[in-house]
């Protein structure tokens, strides 16, 4: 005759019944997970080995570098934000020309932002503090004297790019009416160009155009 089933003995089989064998459980924590989302990976320096011999000056390396992140905020905010520029640098006066890699040379300083977005106000108070203008710069700031001696100097230069690969043409643009004979000269050069224009805020590093953009310009010919 079997013997009676207690309720505790009862609902344990239950339980194992419903749950499996340990060996069914130990299969089922076995099968593979759900990897977590990548988080956005940070600016990584490209391998390299020399395969030439060194250069015979060593850099002695007496002061720290700027931090990266310090800089990458600056230029960022030198796009847009006049307030957070004077802020910063304030902090930190050696930040006037730090420039940043957003990846493959694509070099940027804090004038190259405010240049290229047409920021007159954040320019000129950088190079009042002495930042090291150019010719996309000038251009922006309808420096027609300036842009026409480079382009004497070095024709050539009609195709130069700047930060995210925006060239001359651009940087007039932007610059409105002050730049309208700089744009003017460069179209009598080399025209019409097409392109966007910025509405605010930095372009995104890596890529070639600005963050957001207003419309497709094709800017005018010589008069």
């Amino acid at each position: 005759m079997p013997e009676p089933i207690s309720r505790r003995s009862f609902t344990t089989r239950a339980a194992g019944l419903a749950l499996g064998p340990p060996a069914v459980l130990a299969a089922a924590d076995d099968k593979p997970k759900a990897a977590p989302p990548e988080a956005p990976r940070g600016p990584s320096e490209a391998p390299f080995e020399r395969d030439y011999p060194p250069p015979a000056f060593k850099p002695s390396w007496k002061k720290p570098q700027l931090n990266r992140l310090l800089v990458q905020d600056f230029v960022i905010y030198a796009h847009s934000d006049l307030g957070m520029v004077k802020k910063l640098l304030g902090r930190e006066p050696a930040l006037l020309n730090a420039a940043m890699d957003w990846g493959g040379g694509d070099w940027e300083t804090g004038l190259g932002g405010a240049s290229h977005m047409g920021r007159r106000d954040i320019a000129l108070f950088l190079l009042g503090r002495g930042a090291r203008i150019d010719l996309f710069c000038a251009a922006m700031l309808g420096q027609l004297d300036a842009v026409r001696a480079f382009l004497t100097l070095q024709p050539g230069l009609i195709d130069a790019r700047g930060p995210h690969g925006l060239g001359l043409h651009f940087h007039a643009q932007v610059g409105g009416k002050h730049a309208e004979k700089v744009l003017d000269y460069l179209q009598s050069v080399k025209g019409p160009l097409q392109f966007s224009v910025p509405t605010r805020g930095p372009a995104r590093p890596g890529r070639s155009s600005p963050r957001r953009r207003r419309r497709a310009c094709t800017t005018r010919g010589p008069t």
